[in-house]
């Protein structure tokens, strides 16, 4: 899926108007249909079956907030199958909206922007629930997962369930993360897809809890594995294809320890500075070709490269540095590429400069329990995103190895060490 984009100077994108808020859309009957009819040939091709449970508590008329873990794009094909005919509105990114903006909205959904504080949504979300009596589709993880597990929910959530006031269903999905992983281009391998519909939360539950406790459930509810999932499960990955590009989670080699030197390349990511090669199995497991295998599971890999993170942080050492192109979104009629600039991200945060010094955006690192970044993001290519209710900032990395993934983890660690300096 690509985006609309425009080349436009700097200046003459801060001049665009800005879009009036407007108030969600239920979505109507035939909308609902169309979607649902669109998804069916892609999840009859994975098999796809969904085990409810406890749904019986759910009144057909009860509007309420579903919960999902974010995979890939075939979640939302998942939910538009499995809710119908219920109406449903969908908080989605406001870049979603670009060149779409008025389809989007007559299929219910409601924008907003990633990781940046957004009081008008639990009041867009609560005028869905109360007064569009609608039910909304939300995914508090934000962000799809880098290597197979759950990324960080806000602490907000638990105070979110407590203002909705509904009852609250989670949809958990088993194989869409192992058919289609943010890291290997929008390349789909044969794997059967399912889900789990769970009645978790009524009102009078949620009211009895404490926000901790809210909070608390929640991070047990998205505490998974999908790497695990598919060992446990012997789910065969047979495709040729299933290393490709894995080096933009594992950037950083066990062996040696250099950083932006792995190249994933078919079954194999190597070293370009060492040599070393490590095999990803078709069972989901690493293997090294020749030597001691450091890590058998990706996420045990990643894990090591957040704890490195931490350990420069707490040096002081941590430094992102980089020449990156730069897009500007102001409003949903389209991308704007602005020019070049360089990204600089350290203990006090991001600092942006660019477009021959016309740019200069500091961003506080308090602001923000993780980080927009994607990879090959609307086939443009790997993004971080920083910015604001007015403006995000969307950089595209042009050197320095795979940085996208380090600079998400420093981003949570160092939101995690202002929280708790102990």
């Amino acid at each position: 899926m690509k985006i609309k984009v425009k080349e436009r100077a700097y200046e003459e994108v801060l001049t665009q108007p800005v879009e009036a808020h407007r108030r969600p859309r239920k979505p109507g009957m035939l909308f609902r249909f169309l979607l649902k009819a669109l998804s069916a040939s892609d999840l009859k091709a994975v098999n796809f079956s969904c085990r409810k449970i406890g749904m019986e508590k759910l009144k057909d008329e009860e509007p309420c907030l579903f919960l999902m873990n974010h995979s890939s794009f075939i979640d939302l094909k998942i939910a538009a199958t499995i809710l119908y005919p219920r109406p449903f509105n969908i908080v989605c990114t406001s870049d979603g909206f670009v060149g779409k903006n008025r389809i989007m909205r007559a299929v219910g959904c409601i924008p907003t922007k990633k990781f940046v504080t957004d009081m008008v949504l639990v009041r867009d979300m609560l005028y869905a629930l109360k007064k569009l009596n609608s039910s909304v589709l939300m995914f508090p993880e934000a962000s799809y997962s880098f290597d197979g597990t759950a990324t960080p929910l806000p602490d907000s959530m638990g105070k979110c369930l407590k203002i909705l006031g509904v009852p609250v269903v989670m949809i958990r999905t088993y194989g869409a993360f192992a058919r289609d992983p943010l890291y290997n281009n929008l390349n789909l391998r044969k794997v059967d897809v399912s889900a789990d519909m769970e009645y978790l939360l009524s009102p009078k539950e949620i009211g009895a809890r404490s926000i901790e406790e809210l909070n608390r459930m929640l991070r047990e509810k998205f505490t998974f594995d999908n790497f695990r999932w598919q060992q446990e499960n012997h789910i065969r990955i047979g495709e040729a294809f299933r290393a490709d590009c894995l080096n933009r989670v594992l950037y950083q080699c066990p062996h040696c320890e250099a950083e932006g030197q792995m190249i994933g390349k078919g079954v194999r990511i190597f070293c370009g500075n060492c040599g070393k090669k490590y095999e990803l199995t078709e069972y989901g497991f690493i293997r090294a070709v020749e030597g001691e295998t450091e890590f058998t599971h990706i996420p045990d890999w990643y894990r090591w490269e957040r704890e490195n993170v931490r350990r420069e942080l707490e040096k002081g050492t941590y430094l992102l540095d980089v020449a990156v192109d730069i897009y500007l979104m102001v409003n949903t009629k389209s991308i704007y590429k602005v020019g070049e600039g360089r990204l600089r991200h350290t203990v006090e945060g991001f600092h942006l400069t660019g477009c021959e010094g016309r740019l200069d955006y500091v961003q506080k690192p308090n602001l923000s329990y993780s980080l927009y970044s994607d990879y090959y993001w609307y086939e443009i290519g790997d993004m971080i995103c920083i910015g604001n209710t007015e403006v995000l900032y969307y950089c595209f990395p042009k050197e320095g190895g795979d940085v996208v993934a380090k600079t998400r983890l420093a981003t949570e660690e160092l939101y995690k060490k202002l929280r708790d300096p102990s």
